[in-house]
């Protein structure tokens, strides 16, 4: 199993490829309020890349839930 911080390593290079930045540099607090790029369209695009990344599923309630990318990766990990 990951540790958080493998995880939020991992989360991090899928947001600066899909974001196409390689200045992001992620926290657990970050949210989409805090990366120009991070829209709904592009939500969709990370969500979907982090699946296949990690080879897990998310619920569609678990994606509304998270409120940052500490979560998110909470969320990673417990799967």
């Amino acid at each position: 199993m990951l540790s958080f911080d493998e995880i939020l390593v991992q989360v991090n290079e899928i947001f600066k490829n899909i974001l196409d930045n390689d200045a992001i540099s992620l926290k657990t607090t970050t949210t989409a309020n805090d990366i120009e790029e991070w829209d709904s369209l592009t939500h969709i695009q990370l969500i979907v890349a982090i699946e296949k990344h990690f080879k897990i599923r998310f619920t569609t309630s678990e994606i509304t839930s998270y409120s940052n990318v500490g979560e998110m990766c909470e969320g990673i990990q417990k799967k």
